[in-house]
């Protein structure tokens, strides 16, 4: 050790006898102590941390202990040794201030202070400070090196240093956390924000919620609408965009606009088609589902395409093409040429079928444009059964009562009931493989407990929101290819070869997913068996059930669901609200633990919330 370069303590020492002195020492005489906890080192921090060092200079000393050798352990300051150590070709950092002690334990007190009692800044004064700098004109790099960040760090703050003051004093006082913060940079209004922000504070609430309260309008650019109109279109209407920074997700402000471009642009899709596939009509039909009540409602019939044949050499090529898909070895070309051959096999509208049909378009939640055809209305029907395409209707006219539930909620309530047995069957093979052979044996007669028609999701409600159920589920079961046209020899010793496990597992997933018992009796006995719940896979919410319903019934349910009487006064002013209000209440009831905490429900009450179920569930 070169002790002739210390500098006595009488001229350059701040003596504290008790917790040690700062010392100024050759860098050469220090090195890291193993009481310093830090034991992972990220070298290019340690390279932005020595530019630092050399634009600003050593702004804070190092801490250590001196050893028997004469040497002095760093304990506290590991990081900014080995950055000066990256600067020692500038003659300003030989020297180091250093706080120097002799006692082992108060050099491991320091060692512990400088890892776990370090207080970063806040991040709003982080936010601020980067503001204040960027406005002073000092370019982002400077502003990471001189905090020692990264420049996307930076950037981020930047963005939230644009929000109203008051945003930023919540932030700071943890009135919202920094996650909320974010969400205000999407709002341009300040009024609304400041609004927005007065009905959050201190209360708890999620990204999703504050971002539509934030933008109430707005929609999101996976919506289907979006998706299928795209943002050149919706932007050539006049439609605004939002970008958000954070989440890189866009959001179409202006619904409006939006609606108009997806409805013309639907609309214009249903002309071009029944103009190329020549059906007598076509129209656009706005819901993202065409179900069976839509067709019902408006008494429409429905006739299929006749099948077709394919000559000996297409059914060659459609089962070698077969064989590759199930190897998942075929190619883009070749899955469209298989395509083309099925397309086939599944038959075409005749001219006679699509001069007395129709067809609805549609788009579906992914985006896609789908199409409905062989639609009959029912001014055509006559003309239909005459020309021998549609057998004339067995159905009498029926004189009853509309139903308190609409036939669209009636059949997502179905449908719900349906999947929450179907996941509930999961857990239970034997069951599954007794009713199937309960059904194949014939002793079901025309009745069934299994599906046949393997390509519908019976399952899947319109308005899936709070609705969870396992997704082997969720997939409709599609056979790859026509059975007629493989050779079900060798696909059959194919599918064996994967083992017994995967076969059954195979079944199992299948049958429940096909599961439609329709007598009420037998059901009953298979969900007492396989123990079938509901509220397991479903909870009621605003979109897919209170908005659909009347508000009496909002105000019965709530009545009910709290066991109050009609002129309690929290049922007069439930009863006094928005149709709107009361359903979002109602699904905060329903899923908002700390709504339930704030409103002080009773066990009882929230028991009852839990097992609650539309009568036409039950």
């Amino acid at each position: 050790m070169n002790k002739q370069n210390v500098v006595t303590p009488k001229m350059n020492e701040v003596a504290d006898a008790g917790a040690g002195s700062v010392e100024w020492l050759p860098f050469a005489d220090l090195r890291v102590s193993d009481l310093n906890q830090r034991s992972v080192i990220d070298e290019d921090a340690i390279a932005k941390l020595a530019e630092n060092i050399r634009d600003k200079g050593l702004i804070q000393n190092l801490a250590g202990l001196r050893e028997a050798d004469g040497a002095v352990g760093i304990v506290a300051g590991g990081r900014r040794l080995r950055a000066l150590a990256l600067v020692q070709d500038d003659p300003r950092f030989h020297l180091v201030p250093v706080k120097v002690t002799g006692d082992a334990q108060v050099a491991k007190a320091w060692a512990a202070s400088e890892n776990h009692l370090r207080e970063g800044l806040h991040p709003a004064d982080e936010i601020r400070e980067y503001g204040a700098m960027a406005k002073d004109g000092v370019p982002v790099p400077a502003i990471a090196l001189a905090f020692g960040v990264s420049e996307p760090h930076v950037y981020r703050r930047l963005k939230l240093a644009g929000l109203p003051e008051p945003v930023l004093a919540a932030l700071k006082a943890d009135g919202i956390t920094l996650a909320m913060a974010t969400c205000f940079t999407l709002c341009e209004d300040e009024a609304h924000a400041l609004a927005v922000l007065e009905r959050v504070r201190h209360e708890p609430v999620s990204e999703h919620v504050l971002k539509r309260m934030l933008k109430p309008d707005s929609v999101k650019s996976t919506d289907r609408r979006a998706l299928f109109v795209g943002e050149a279109a919706y932007t050539e209407a006049g439609g605004r965009l939002t970008r958000d920074l954070f989440t890189e997700e866009t959001l179409f402000d202006d619904a409006e606009i939006l609606d108009q471009v997806f409805r013309e642009k639907l609309e214009q899709a249903a002309d071009e088609i029944q103009s190329e596939e020549g059906w007598k009509w076509a129209e656009a039909c706005f819901e993202p589902y065409l179900g069976w009540y839509q067709i019902e409602e408006r008494k429409m019939a429905r006739v299929y395409p006749e099948p077709g044949m394919l000559d000996e050499d297409q059914q060659q090529r459609f089962d070698d093409l077969a064989e590759l898909a199930e190897s998942d070895v075929l190619d883009a070309e070749g899955m469209a040429e298989l395509a083309d051959l099925q397309a086939i096999l599944d038959g075409t509208f005749s001219e006679v079928q699509k001069a007395l049909s129709g067809a609805m378009v549609y788009v579906d939640h992914d985006g896609d444009l789908s199409v409905c055809g062989g639609l009959i209305a029912k001014e055509d029907r006559a003309a239909a059964e005459a020309a021998g395409i549609l057998q004339p209707s067995q159905h009498g006219k029926s004189d009853t009562a509309k139903p308190a539930i609409s036939a669209k909620l009636q059949d997502d309530l179905n449908r719900v009931a349906t999947g929450a047995r179907q996941n509930a069957v999961l857990d239970h093979p034997d069951l599954l493989l007794d009713l199937l052979a309960f059904q194949l044996s014939g002793r079901m007669g025309s009745r069934g407990a299994f599906g046949i028609r393997t390509e519908d999701v019976p399952n899947m409600p319109e308005q899936a929101e709070g609705y969870d159920p396992d997704p082997r589920l969720t997939e409709p079961v599609v056979p790859p290819t026509d059975p007629w046209a493989v050779d079900l020899v060798r696909a059959f010793r194919a599918f064996r070869k994967r083992g017994r496990e995967k076969v059954r597992a195979d079944l199992t997933r299948q049958l429940a997913a096909l599961l439609t018992i329709s007598d009420d009796k037998l059901g009953a006995l298979i969900d007492k068996e396989a123990k079938t719940g509901i509220r397991a896979i479903w909870t009621p919410t605003a979109d897919n059930f209170f908005k659909r319903v009347s508000g009496g019934y909002l105000d019965d349910l709530h009545r009910d669901l709290l066991g109050l009487k009609p002129e309690h006064p929290t049922t007069t002013t439930f009863a006094k609200l928005k149709k709107g209000e009361k359903a979002e209440r109602l699904e905060k009831l329903f899923g908002n633990a700390e709504f339930r905490k704030a409103h002080s429900l009773t066990e009882a009450q929230v028991k009852r919330i839990d097992a609650w179920l539309p009568d036409e569930m039950g």
